[in-house]
């Protein structure tokens, strides 16, 4: 989706393939100790970037190149569009950088909320069972498959409104980083200390969506706060900002919650799963917030009853003999 969509390129499935895995090596050392040493995590990521820019260009040359057949503008579009009304150009390097960073904002955030939405479903199956009744109530559940002839459309999903606070709940516990920066415009006070024009200035989101008055119980995983009953999050602009804030607020915010929405309807409509270990893995938040060690999850597909469908072996193992 961050290849095609986001940034509009056609790079074949072997080197999708290829760059994938780059790019995990990238990201599990883009934290590390500035050390350059041979096999530092630090040597490798930088190896990482350079293979990754590379291949980045030759897919940025092609797009700048082909630019018909295309009825929407994506975010590089928007990118290279913005820069030349604002009379600056951007230069290839800059094209690179600029396109790694919406691939790890687009892909790393997402692969952390989406684990975290699955994570919250196993451990609370009132908030599951609750969202299948949505689904069957707009007949978006049945016979083990999609509604409407194999279609899911974009206005089915607007109406779910239970599973829409389901995924504001999962941004708001489970926020993929932790904060962004700005630059001071001009000098300013906060509680007794000034803040200098120009310096940078991190933002937790976390810690203002565990200090936010409007919040009940934060600590809770309670979709309903965001019931149009209750709506806590109503009052005040910056209680609740999973996608940053301002003029600078994440730029696939839209895509990235209907990529979240899809993905909960297909796992409560089309399978039963359940946690594979003896218990939920630790959680750690660098560079985004994701299980230490993954979170291993078994699935099962439902027949037209909404009976699991079990894999052979385990089927036998199961039987009465």
């Amino acid at each position: 989706m961050a290849i095609r969509v986001l940034l509009g390129f056609s790079i074949p499935e072997e080197d999708l393939g290829h760059l994938f895995e780059v790019y995990q090596q990238f990201v599990e050392n883009v934290f590390s100790l500035p050390v350059d040493l041979p096999f530092s995590g630090y040597r490798r990521g930088i190896q990482a970037r350079q293979i990754l820019q590379k291949g980045l260009e030759k897919a940025i040359r092609e797009k700048l190149q082909c630019t018909q057949g295309k009825d929407y503008s994506d975010a590089l579009d928007i990118l290279i569009e913005s820069s030349k009304e604002h009379g600056k150009e951007m230069t290839m390097q800059e094209l690179k950088d600029g396109t790694l960073e919406l691939i790890f904002a687009a892909y790393a955030t997402t692969a952390s909320a989406s684990t975290s939405l699955i994570m919250q479903l196993l451990k609370h199956p009132a908030v599951l069972e609750k969202l299948r009744e949505e689904l069957r109530a707009q007949g978006s559940q049945h016979s083990g498959g999609w509604p409407l002839g194999g279609t899911l459309r974009l206005d089915t999903l607007s109406g779910l409104r239970y599973l829409d606070c389901v995924i504001k709940e999962v941004m708001r516990l489970f926020t993929p980083i932790s904060g962004g920066y700005r630059t001071v415009l001009q000098t300013f006070e906060l509680d007794g200390f000034q803040i200098p024009k120009g310096w940078s200035v991190m933002y937790s989101i976390r810690d203002t969506h565990d200090t936010a008055p409007v919040f009940k119980d934060v600590n809770v995983f309670d979709p309903d706060r965001f019931s149009q009953a209750r709506s806590e999050d109503k009052d005040g602009r910056f209680h609740y900002l999973p996608f940053g804030g301002g003029v600078r607020t994440c730029l696939g915010k839209h895509l990235a919650k209907l990529f979240l929405k899809v993905l909960a309807v297909e796992l409560a409509s089309t399978s039963r799963f359940e946690l594979a270990t003896r218990t939920f893995p630790r959680i750690t938040l660098v560079p985004v917030l994701h299980p230490v060690d993954g979170l291993s999850v078994k699935f099962f597909g439902l027949d037209s009853n909404q009976n699991k469908i079990l894999p052979e072996t385990e089927a036998m193992l199961s039987a009465t003999v």
